[in-house]
């Protein structure tokens, strides 16, 4: 029998001969993890066994690059990938655990139910926290905050989040909540604002989070943005990155002129409506951006210009206001509907 697929989409990848970073389509199944140049290649670029193998996330064995973990095979073989966002990267992690394990214990792969338990388990989930945190009623407010000259959107002080911590009853003490607030720290849940808070992230061996009103962070896919100089090279962002973050992701894009398809990264955002697209193997500086006010976005079986064994399936087209023509591919039909939908809903409500 063929192994069963668990997972697949687009990560970033390390190169093991090379140092330079790529965006390959990743297919997890229960024996190991293939990875391809692109989707539509019918032979993989390279194949990971994961019996015997370590997972480590998150992996900060690159500074400037977050969302990292490192899988590490039975012959001590290394192999970084990078995801788009936290959540999908927790995803990854999680049915790559289980897939381990079941190796380990020679077991068939099977996914757990997903009905919800209202309690939270007695070992901390840092996912499951951090969604509490971000919810728009209960959660930790988001805030703009002046320090130093400069003003900083979509945070929140380190003293905020221990005493939230405290008072949802998911720590008994200010050191309790510090320790969960660090595992947040280090998971890249949560990322320093200030110089003070770089600070602890980056003064010695270990990542400390500052239980201080003086020290700023905010949530790792939020609307976070510093307004005025910054001694850390922060700079005075667009006023397009105001808005909050709706929804993230790579996506397959047409080029303008070569007319050549390529992964990119995707950032959604609302008031003002913009969807950045950036190269997922670079910086955070993105290549560039589609207003969406008043675009017009729909379902596609074909793009004209488009060779054949280029794409194949799940395309969709955003026309702008201007009448410029984006053509984008998503992984999956379903993920199609996603972005289609979400990005109407920007397009009638944001600026």
């Amino acid at each position: 029998m063929e192994p069963q697929e668990i997972r697949e989409g687009y990560l970033v990848k390390k190169g093991t001969v090379l140092n330079s970073w790529s965006a390959v389509w990743v297919v997890l199944s229960e024996d190991g993890l293939d990875y391809y140049k692109k989707k539509t290649d019918h032979s993989p670029k390279g194949m990971i066994p994961l019996k015997g193998a370590t997972l480590i996330s998150p992996c900060q064995d690159f500074n400037k690059r977050t969302l990292v973990f490192k899988i590490t095979t039975e012959r001590k073989q290394d192999h970084f990938f990078q995801a788009s966002h936290v959540e999908e990267r927790e995803l990854w992690v999680k049915d790559i655990r289980r897939t381990l394990s079941c190796l380990k214990d020679g077991k068939k792969f099977a996914r757990k139910s997903t009905r919800r338990s209202i309690r939270l388990p007695e070992t901390v989930n840092l996912a499951e926290l951090y969604a509490l945190m971000k919810d728009q009623d209960d959660g930790v407010k988001e805030l703009k905050l002046e320090q130093d000259n400069q003003i900083f959107n979509h945070c929140f002080t380190g003293a905020t989040v221990v005493e939230w911590l405290i008072s949802k009853g998911k720590a008994r003490n200010r050191p309790e909540a510090l320790m969960l607030a660090t595992g947040l720290l280090t998971e890249g849940f949560l990322q320093p604002a200030d110089d003070l808070s770089k600070e602890g992230v980056e003064g010695g061996e270990n990542i400390t989070f500052l239980d201080q009103t003086t020290a700023l962070y905010y949530f790792t896919d939020s609307g976070f943005f510093c307004e005025g100089y910054s001694s850390d090279e922060d700079v005075l962002l667009k006023d397009e990155f105001r808005g909050n973050i709706i929804k993230q992701g790579c996506l397959l894009k047409q080029g303008h002129r070569r007319k050549n398809w390529k992964v990119r990264k995707f950032i959604l955002r609302d008031d003002p409506a913009y969807m950045h697209y950036y190269d997922p193997s670079k910086g955070d500086d993105p290549l560039g951006s589609i207003h969406l006010r008043g675009a017009v976005v729909t379902a596609v079986e074909y793009v004209p210009d488009a060779k054949k064994y280029d794409v194949d399936g799940n395309l969709f087209e955003i026309i702008t206001s201007d009448e410029t023509h984006y053509f984008l591919q998503a992984a999956t039909s379903e993920e199609r509907k996603e972005w289609i939908k979400a990005i109407q809903t920007v397009s009638k409500s944001g600026k």
